[in-house]
């Protein structure tokens, strides 16, 4: 076996691993996880059979078939990252929204016991 194909397999290997600890962990949601685990399993795949490896190196026109691993590993990156920025968009716009909808309980809630307390003490006052 040589050294690129050893690496590709403990890089898969080692990917496969950490995924199912931090699943495992609580840290990677099920949302995600199955993602990881098909890119890590199909990186595994690859990097033993070498015949597929080739067959599909000759389609994409690589001349070096384990640079297509790295190759189809970095636009693997590259779409999650995509993913990952949409989400994170997302999410800002939904907390933006939260806070705001906070901000306007308190004002709510800090009217309610201020004309309460108001009422007791003042009367005449107008708030």
């Amino acid at each position: 076996m040589d050294l690129l194909k050893l690496l590709a397999v403990v890089g898969s290997v080692a990917l496969l691993i950490v995924v199912v600890e931090l699943i495992r962990r609580g840290k990677l949601k099920e949302r995600y996880s199955l993602l990881w685990l098909l890119a890590g399993g199909l990186l595994l795949f690859l990097s033993v059979s070498r015949g597929i490896l080739n067959s599909l190196a000759a389609l994409f026109g690589t001349f070096y078939p384990p640079s297509l691993l790295f190759l189809l590993t970095f636009v693997f990156l590259l779409l999650i990252t995509l993913h990952f920025s949409v989400v994170l968009s997302g999410l800002a716009e939904k907390n933006k929204q939260l806070a705001q909808e906070l901000a306007l309980l308190r004002r709510e809630l800090e009217d309610v016991a201020g004309g309460k307390k108001g009422d007791s003490t003042a009367k005449g006052e107008n708030r």
